[in-house]
């Protein structure tokens, strides 16, 4: 009988510890799994990291992109268009003006057609050039006026002024040739206004003359700006085709 006590105890002390020994290799196996998923975890880290900058890069990319074509991305241009149309300057309507021409059944003044065309690439800010001057809505009339003012050296008065010039990095400037030469208004404009360390890109409206010697009276009058030479001029009778020929040029430049 004691034999068989003594027999037992044995058995259940084998059995105890052989209980023991599973229940610890278990616990141990549940660390390694935990040790195992904590390390997926930690390596699946720098795969986020990486695709967060890999993102940022691309944004930053994007923001460049559009930083070059006129500043859009910051909500404002840095592209100014200027013109000067003696039909916004006539004090007529511009179907009465000799200066004006048709563009998808609407009158609109030759100058400030080309500039709507380069405004359509660039996204500049439109700028029209205005006077005190009522100028004559006849043709006839309107060439014997500009003859007039140049024989006087005149400055007209402007009364539409930038508000932020500094805000613009290149400013396209558009003009009609009366007597090989600039607008006496531009002439007032260019003395209103300093443009160094501004790139000047000129556009131009002409009947035979082209720009004559304009571009090289801007850069005379502008010594401390860039002056583009290969500006824009087109047949006053060609401006309401001249789309097509106007993104050409502007795509020659980078716009």
């Amino acid at each position: 009988m004691m034999k068989h006590n003594y027999v037992t105890r044995i058995l259940s002390s084998l059995l105890a510890a052989t209980m023991i020994f599973a229940l610890a290799a278990c616990g141990g196996e549940d660390n390694t799994q935990g040790a195992q998923s904590e390390e997926r975890q930690e390596s699946s880290q720098p795969a986020t990291e990486f695709t967060e900058s890999t993102t940022n890069s691309e944004s930053d990319e994007v923001a460049d992109a559009a930083s070059d074509n006129g500043g859009a991305a910051q909500g404002g241009s840095k592209i100014l268009i200027a013109y000067f149309t003696a039909a916004e300057n006539s004090g007529v309507d511009a179907v009465s003006s000799a200066s004006y021409t048709t563009i998808a059944g609407t009158a609109v003044g030759r100058l400030r057609a080309v500039a709507d065309m380069i405004q359509e690439s660039t996204g500049g800010e439109l700028f029209s050039i205005q006077t005190s001057v009522v100028y004559p809505a006849d043709g006839g009339e309107l060439i014997d006026y500009a003859a007039e003012e140049q024989d006087e050296n005149a400055r007209p008065e402007l009364t539409s002024h930038i508000e932020n010039l500094d805000q613009y990095d290149t400013i396209f400037i558009g003009f009609p040739t009366w007597w090989y030469d600039m607008p006496q208004a531009l002439y007032s404009f260019f003395d209103e206004y300093d443009f160094s360390g501004k790139t000047i890109i000129p556009f131009n409206v002409h009947n035979g003359s082209r720009f004559s010697g304009t571009i090289d009276t801007i850069k005379e009058l502008e010594p401390d700006a860039t002056v583009i030479e290969d500006g824009f001029t087109v047949s006053e009778r060609d401006v309401a085709d001249a789309a097509e020929d106007v993104a050409e040029w502007l795509n020659g430049l980078g716009y």
